[in-house]
């Protein structure tokens, strides 16, 4: 527990400063996102920081900025601004802005009480961070995944899996997917866990597969506190957490939140 909270603490100190180029978590605060789009004309944002400490490297995204807006029923519109920070053992470290993601969500099969929702969420990554000081890819690429969710009481359960495109010199195209189970444990609080894996992603690159742990608790009807941290159990080394901050609201009108916040959060994960 001692640990967990040093590295929740940690990541919220460097996302005062800080941010990384190539970390990945996809519905905040975890990897594994969600087929439920933003409500149409309501919006969602995130000021938040993840950290992927690898042996050789740690990676830092934040301040990163998350907006999110129904523009259609079933459909939301989706984009990433963040800070990128990368600090390898054997070059300088560099900090700047990283590569800007945008996506669209789409749920074309609503839940039922026998049926889960699903939905796609294809992201593109554009290259804006500097690669050659490690703070983005160089190239665009595309994130094609698939989502699935299911909700009983107060349990709810979701997940998929997508495969990457990556057309930048020395990367892989790769599949990654996860699955996540999570609990209200009161009006306020919602904690949950996943396990998440991906494919190797470049030349050098491991596969991994990593156990994550966090959750939200609600401050105010429209205000959330997000946090999250983990550790790989097989393939590459990495320790991370995530960090922020979410605002919802409706557009001309206020509106309840969610009983999570649903979003993605960029990147996937970058390895040792």
């Amino acid at each position: 527990m001692c640990s967990l909270r040093a590295l929740l603490l940690g990541s919220f100190l460097l996302c005062l400063v800080t941010a990384p180029a190539g970390t990945s978590f996809a519905g905040p605060p975890f990897l594994t996102d969600d087929p439920e789009p933003v409500d149409f004309k309501h919006w969602e944002a995130y000021l938040f920081s993840t950290v992927d400490a690898m042996r050789k490297q740690t990676d830092v995204m934040g301040p990163a900025l998350e907006f999110n807006v129904g523009a259609l029923p079933n459909l939301q519109l989706h984009l990433i601004i963040p800070m990128a920070y990368a600090s390898p053992a054997d070059a300088p470290s560099a900090y700047g802005l990283g590569d800007i993601e945008f996506g669209v969500k789409y749920r074309f099969i609503q839940e039922t009480d026998h049926w889960p929702m699903v939905g796609i969420f294809p992201m593109i990554e554009i290259p804006t961070g500097d690669a050659g000081r490690g703070l983005g890819n160089g190239q665009a690429w595309w994130r094609l995944p698939l989502w699935l969710q299911k909700s009983w009481g107060s349990w709810t359960t979701y997940g998929g899996v997508g495969y990457v495109i990556n057309p930048a010199p020395r990367q892989q195209n790769y599949w990654f997917g996860g699955w996540l189970l999570q609990r209200d444990l009161s009006q306020r609080l919602t904690l949950g866990g996943e396990i998440f894996a991906q494919g190797k992603s470049s030349d050098e690159i491991r596969s991994f597969a990593l156990l994550n742990l966090g959750g939200f608790f609600k401050i105010t009807p429209n205000f959330q506190l997000l946090f999250s941290g983990g550790r790989t159990f097989a393939g590459g080394r990495h320790t991370i957490g995530y960090l922020g901050l979410y605002w919802t609201g409706g557009l001309g009108k206020r509106t309840n939140i969610h009983t999570e916040p649903k979003a993605l959060n960029p990147f996937l994960l970058r390895q040792e």
